[in-house]
């Protein structure tokens, strides 16, 4: 298999992300593997082909993670054609580039759609993802499993929903890494408008009632084509635990992973979203859950198998591998 990474820019890729261990997965396993930037593509004025200056991801024997992304980007770029690739991955953060590069925030989604349409293998898929990279996506999903929420850019509409629901989180509706995200503690909260102003400035809010047991954090769980992501019968989940004051679970804020056992209730939001995201192409997701509801879905470039791999000594990474040469093999 042919494959590349599209990724924001390969110089600030990082060895602990998941996309190292992707790469490092394909690489291990004998496939031709490439990272590729987003401002690294071209389109030939004459032949009409997708080009790009790539750098070569190869795995040797004593390579540790860190070795091997050192290697990867020590290496000259060289010039391949995208379209002669059997898969593309997508694993681009739109929301990283909004801010410094709004040219590059949209161009892996449309970089993908049109090497789809030329027959390559690209996930998620492009047609779906730029839908779900929103926080509206997870609106299209069963009420039973969703927070009752609303989207706005009205400071009084939110007001008039904490009136009504009382305890809440608000976020951008565009957003990751827990940035700008506050709890209301209910009506005639002392900060509400500053919380709203700085949520505001990223664009549309989502306000989201408060589900019991969030103070404990939340749980991530890895779908992939919607079935839960297992490795010799383990599944791929862990609970993200909050540290100190801030009631934000995510890693990047400062949150622990601990290992999580997976229940019914996991198993029937997994029951509930699953058919839905295989037929939107979502082949990897990371859905954040708290009780017996979804809170969020990471559709774009979902993060976290470092904790698996540390919690539980197994690499996932290789089983999405596995299930990306089916997907671009259907019949081996």
């Amino acid at each position: 298999m042919r494959l590349a990474f599209l990724v924001n820019d390969v110089d600030t890729e990082v060895d602990e992300y998941t996309t190292t261990r992707l790469a490092r997965a394909a690489a291990r396993g004998g496939h031709e593997t490439w990272y590729v930037g987003v401002g690294d593509l071209e389109r030939g004025s004459s032949d009409g082909l997708f080009s790009a200056m790539a750098r070569a991801a190869r795995w040797k024997s004593d390579d540790t993670l860190a070795s091997f992304m050192e290697g990867i980007k020590a290496r000259d770029a060289e010039r391949i054609v995208m379209d002669d690739l059997d898969a593309l991955v997508l694993r681009n953060e739109s929301i990283d580039d909004l801010q410094d590069r709004p040219w590059a925030s949209p161009m892996g989604v449309v970089f993908g759609q049109m090497l789809a349409d030329r027959g390559v293998t690209v996930v998620n898929d492009p047609n779906a993802l730029h839908r779900a990279t929103s926080k509206l996506y997870l609106e299209e999903f069963p009420e039973k499993v969703r927070p009752r929420s609303l989207v706005t850019r009205d400071p009084e509409a939110i007001e008039r929903f904490v009136d009504e629901v009382g305890h809440c989180v608000v976020k951008p509706l565009y957003g990751a890494k827990g940035r700008n995200v506050f709890m209301i503690e209910g009506p005639g909260e002392t900060n509400l408008a500053q919380m709203t102003e700085a949520v505001l400035q990223d664009g549309y809010a989502i306000i989201q009632e408060f589900i019991d047991g969030a103070k404990d954090g939340d749980a991530r769980i890895f779908l992939l084509e919607g079935r839960i992501l297992e490795c010799d019968g383990r599944p791929a989940a862990f609970r993200r635990v909050p540290t100190g004051n801030d009631p934000r679970a995510n890693i990047s804020t400062g949150g622990r992973s601990v290992p999580l056992e997976v229940g019914e209730a996991e198993l029937g939001i997994v029951e509930a979203v699953g058919d839905k995201l295989v037929a939107d192409g979502m082949f990897l997701v990371g859905i954040d859950v708290i009780g017996s509801q979804v809170v969020e879905i990471n559709a774009e470039s979902p993060g976290g198998f470092q904790s698996i791999e540390r919690l539980y000594d197994i690499d996932i990474a290789e089983t999405v591998i596995e299930a990306l040469e089916r997907r671009v093999s259907p019949g081996s």
